[in-house]
């Protein structure tokens, strides 16, 4: 069994909605990045390469290559995990946490939760998702941005 930990941050850019674990969430403005900038993915994707001794999201999906521009997040966590299989690995279980004010997520987490288990190829009942406030302080709590961490084994 290993451990890996992921963590990524993007900010507020101009836009109608983030997309967050797969979840589309409009609220008026969006994240900006080289992919679609679904923060918690790819916070998922560095703890699940790195629990693999696989590097980073950087090294397999760099943002200088023009082909990953507003690529799909969901697809290269399927990606990740195939990468995971070739080496005899599968996630056991994933807890990840988004840290922002804003968007609100409460009402989303549980589609998080299935977007994230089918793309893993695991039981729903193995990933969790969370989130948290930093009560208005750090980069995150003056709402410039959003941030993510994740944990998971793997077997």
């Amino acid at each position: 069994m290993r451990i890996g930990h992921g963590y990524d941050a993007h900010r507020f850019a101009e836009g109608e909605f983030c997309t967050l674990c797969g979840v589309r969430i409009y609220c008026g403005y969006g994240l900006k990045g080289h992919s679609d900038a679904d923060v918690p993915v790819h916070a998922l994707m560095d703890a699940m390469l790195g629990a693999a001794a696989l590097g980073d999201i950087g090294r397999h999906f760099p943002d200088s290559d023009p082909k990953y521009r507003g690529a799909d997040s969901m697809g290269l966590l399927r990606q990740v995990d195939s990468m995971l299989r070739d080496k005899g690995y599968t996630v056991v279980n994933a807890d990840v946490t988004i840290v922002a004010q804003k968007p609100r997520v409460a009402k989303h987490i549980e589609e998080m939760r299935r977007n994230l288990a089918e793309a893993m190829g695991i039981d729903e009942d193995c990933v969790n998702v969370k989130a948290t406030t930093e009560e208005g302080m750090g980069f995150t709590g003056e709402e410039l941005g959003l941030a993510a961490h994740a944990v998971v084994l793997i077997d």
